[in-house]
């Protein structure tokens, strides 16, 4: 069921009953709560959109103080697979607001760091002014867009930190409405990160500007399905790539991914598909190139489900690659990750060397892809975010 087919709904709450009544979603309370919420918030936005203009309308609208005020967005916390993306998805396809944008919130500070940059730049040509970047990069966000949904906020690199309080004051007080979605509560953010003390301002101004919604304690909608799928598919072919396609689909409620960047130790990694808490890959992606432990650990606190597309057999000739694929499924075993993985052969064959260190450690890994394939695996994934070191 996709948003298309509800579009004849004009509110959050009736697009939400027909994915009800058709199937698609189970009636939950709490996802109803937050449903009637971003109606209310759709409502305010209309008529502080209505005060800004210049019409007789919008004089009328303009006369109440409150649509004269910058509008309070929402901040809905929770477990994964509890609906929030799907409840946010609904309210974007039906806010009145042409300068909108809805973005996971990774890549949104991707490209705040980018206009920085090229602020930066143009400033040495003299094509630029004013020594502080954040101000002008807040004003062209915002005109751009003054309605932003966030999808997984969440912060874990400290050069997003140290700038969020001074970036979200302009964006605010650029008249920007803020709606997110996140694993956690906003005094849980960037926790245990590097100068924390300098990052807490921002909470404080994210919970002054954003009512704050807990959509928890319910069924894993997604775990559900997720649960009932193949995790390990072999042979390779157009069947197992079929295979892995559907369960992508279904840890991404349908969404194809974009190509997303992690910096490790001022590096880039390159995520092909990412949506939310999800990451595919290919076996070329991640063991045919020079990634080691940083990278795959990085990987694994930014993602909770993986996808690993078109794993080879390997032999003595591709130790190097098969060095970093134990390395990586040690990790991701390490942090209880959910892995979907495709392969040329069962577990205890994807090496096939007969001697060699290679040989001896593959025999963990392979004991360890067999259990990742287990009920309590799946059924006790690790907390959202969370990597040992």
């Amino acid at each position: 069921m996709s948003l298309r087919d509800v579009k004849t709904h004009l509110s959050v709450a009736q697009r939400y009953v027909h994915l009800v009544e058709t199937g698609a979603v189970t009636r939950d309370a709490q996802q109803e709560k937050v449903a009637a919420a971003l109606d209310g918030l759709i409502e305010r936005i209309a008529e502080h959109r209505l005060a800004r203009k210049s019409s007789a309308l919008g004089w009328l609208f303009a006369k109440s103080r409150r649509n004269r005020e910058p509008v309070t967005g929402l901040y809905v916390f929770g477990g994964v697979g509890r609906g929030k993306t799907m409840l946010m998805d609904l309210f974007f396809e039906l806010v009145p607001v042409r300068g909108k944008r809805r973005v996971h919130f990774n890549a949104f500070m991707a490209d705040v760091h980018d206009r920085i940059a090229r602020h930066r730049a143009a400033l040495k040509t003299g094509e630029a002014r004013g020594t502080d970047p954040i101000p002008p990069v807040a004003a062209a966000l915002a005109r751009e867009a003054w309605v932003l949904c966030f999808d997984e906020f969440s912060v874990t690199d400290i050069a997003d930190a140290m700038i969020l309080s001074r970036l979200f004051s302009a964006l605010f007080a650029e008249g920007v409405v803020l709606v997110a979605t996140s694993n956690v509560a906003p005094d849980e953010l960037y926790r245990d990160g590097l100068n924390r003390g300098l990052f807490e301002p921002f909470i404080e101004i994210l919970k002054r500007h954003a009512a704050v919604m807990r959509l928890d304690n319910g069924t894993d909608y997604r775990l559900e399905k997720l649960n009932r799928l193949p995790v390990y598919i072999t042979p390779l072919g157009p069947k197992a790539d079929r295979m892995m396609d559907e369960a992508w689909l279904t840890a991404t409620d349908g969404e194809a991914g974009n190509e997303e960047r992690l910096v490790v130790k001022g590096r880039s990694v390159i995520i092909p598909r990412a949506v939310a808490r999800a990451a595919r890959f290919s076996f070329a992606d991640l063991c045919s190139k020079p990634l080691g432990a940083r990278d795959y650990m990085a990987i694994a606190g930014h993602f909770d489900t993986i996808f690993i597309d078109h794993v080879p057999a390997m032999d003595h000739s591709r130790r190097n690659e098969a060095k970093r694929f134990i390395l990586l499924i040690d990790t991701l075993y390490d942090n209880r990750k959910r892995l979907f993985l495709s392969a040329e052969e069962e577990p205890d064959k994807l090496y096939q060397a007969v001697s060699g260190t290679e040989q001896f450690e593959f025999a963990r890994t392979a004991s360890r892809l067999v259990e990742m394939q287990s009920g309590d695996w799946l059924s006790h994934p690790s907390e959202p975010g969370t990597a040992t070191v």
